[in-house]
């Protein structure tokens, strides 16, 4: 059985993803790092196409972390004049909004391959 802190962080981090599929963010995926690691349970990964998308897409993580009592950690570009990826970071969820170009570079879902896959937005 599931413990009550990692299904509601599943939950939030499913809900996330279908968020930023909502507001077209691209081939967002959730994945379970739970396993692997001990600073986050959940990555959800969504290709933005363009800075402006990527900073629309954080304010909509915004109003729904609020909405749900979910506290952002921090928010970072990977640089400071970075416009290729963002984190935003909620403790036990690890947002990632990437450029085609960055995801590629970066293939998290390569590098974190032995992560299970727990929801991906319909293509």
């Amino acid at each position: 059985m599931e413990d009550s802190s990692y299904s509601k962080a599943k939950k939030a981090a499913v809900g996330i993803g279908k968020l930023l599929g909502d507001h077209k963010g691209g081939n967002v995926l959730v994945m379970d790092l739970s396993g692997l690691n001990a600073w986050t349970d959940f990555f959800v990964i969504a290709t933005v196409t363009s800075s402006t998308h990527m900073q629309g897409l954080h304010k909509h993580i915004k109003e729904h972390a609020a909405s749900e009592d979910l506290t952002i950690l921090r928010r970072q570009r990977k640089t400071p004049s970075d416009e290729e990826w963002s984190l935003i970071d909620l403790g036990n969820i690890v947002v990632h909004l990437m450029t085609n170009k960055a995801r590629l570079f970066y293939e998290l879902e390569r590098l974190w391959s032995d992560a299970q896959i727990v929801w991906r937005a319909e293509p």
